[in-house]
């Protein structure tokens, strides 16, 4: 029996360009003698004993957003203007380090080589346990919310110190700090200015979520429908008599979109992790790329919140590098990112499976900023490296 093993693939993704169709694996015990085009190989290796066809071989994907935090909520399909106010806030007593423990254990056991994580600041204990403690790399970051500018400056003040206690922190090889403006809308124009500013000084990751929901598109043009009602009753019980434009720093218009504020308020510039981004213009789209911002889809929590369907293949012929990510269990069911990926084939059907293969992979650890491993001869072979079937 020959010692070398010929996997043959219908997408192998070697970390380099773009995944190929058709592909194999040659392995010899634990690792990698070749990776390429079948026929090549086949060729080349005519004593390789050909064991199986798969249907993916690649470096392991990246869950590039997450709220591990939330680990302990039920699963619930709601429009998104509804599901902040009836799950996340209803719900915020169960937010804590045992869920997040919970949740960075289904990370890892699907098989995640990193992760991206938002942190709410009522749980301070999860950022301190994922920087000292937690078995995974990637970014944690750390979310701010305050949509009142009258109180940005101390909010911004209190970050900085946030900062400076957590980045200490930081261990080689774990996860790093970040911060993540929650929305366009929930944080106050001269905070967003502030975060931005202080990020690009002190090199900090940045994510933040953004057009989410079409209701989004609305509050943003008009200050009118679903999303800015439930906005205005979740203001009052902490600024009451704060109005949208104060909040934005100027009046809504039928111009403006949740993208065009951000890039006028110079929040481009910091080059940040645009989450969703499902409800955008074609000059969204450009601003995006043209700012070099990467973006994370989640297509589970998409569908589930009723926002709409990402334009995947447009943002690719821009040239935005596009990632994949969970969100939390209460809008996706599972942090399993291969339950992501195979709900990403379902979803955009029309798309180019290897496409979704390097988002989850490349996209995912670009956002992150760290680099994708790659599968070449001489490398060491993991089985895991054989995704399970979509």
């Amino acid at each position: 029996m020959s010692e070398l093993e010929l996997i043959q693939v219908d997408i192998l993704y070697t970390g380099m360009g773009l995944p190929i169709r058709s592909g194999a694996v040659v392995v010899g015990g634990q690792t990698i003698a070749a990776a390429g085009d079948f026929d090549t190989l086949h060729a080349q290796y005519p004593q390789a004993e050909q064991g199986r066809t798969v249907n993916v071989i690649s470096p392991l994907p990246v869950n590039a957003h997450a709220h591990l935090d939330m680990s302990d909520y039920a699963f619930r399909a709601l429009p998104y203007f509804q599901w902040i106010p009836e799950v996340v806030i209803a719900g915020r007593l169960s937010r804590g380090l045992a869920g997040a423990r919970k949740g960075l254990e289904q990370v890892r056991a699907s098989g995640a080589a990193a992760l991206g994580d938002i942190v709410w600041p009522g749980t301070p204990e999860v950022m301190a346990w994922l920087l000292t403690e937690a078995e995974m790399s990637g970014v944690a970051y750390w979310e701010v919310l305050d949509p009142n500018p009258a109180t940005a400056n101390a909010t911004f003040t209190q970050v900085v110190q946030d900062v400076a206690r957590f980045r200490p922190l930081e261990r080689p090889g774990g996860m790093r700090l970040g911060l993540s403006p929650h929305a366009a809308h929930t944080v106050s124009h001269k905070l967003h200015r502030l975060l931005a500013a202080f990020t690009r000084r002190e090199n900090l990751p940045l994510q933040i979520h953004v057009a989410e929901h079409p209701s989004e598109l609305e509050l943003f043009a008009s200050g009118t429908g679903p999303l800015a009602e439930s906005f205005a009753k979740m203001v009052q019980f902490s600024s009451p008599g704060l109005t949208l434009p104060e909040v934005l720093g100027r009046a809504p218009d039928p111009k403006l979109t949740p993208v065009s504020y951000l890039a006028d308020l110079g929040v481009l510039d910091a080059r940040p992790t645009l989450i969703h981004l499902v409800n955008v213009t074609d000059d969204d789209i450009r601003t995006v790329a043209q700012s070099g911002a990467n973006v994370v889809t989640c297509p589970r929590s998409n569908a589930n919140l009723q926002c709409g369907t990402f334009r995947w293949t447009d943002f690719v012929a821009a040239g935005v590098d596009v990632a994949l990510g969970t969100d939390s269990v209460a809008s996706g069911e599972t942090l399993n990112i291969f339950d992501e990926i195979a709900a990403a084939r379902r979803i955009h059907a029309d798309l180019d499976p290897r496409l979704i293969v390097r988002a989850a992979v490349k996209g995912g650890h670009r956002v992150l900023g760290s680099k994708a491993p790659f599968l070449r001869r001489g490398e060491a072979w993991d089985e895991r490296f054989v995704w399970p079937s979509a």
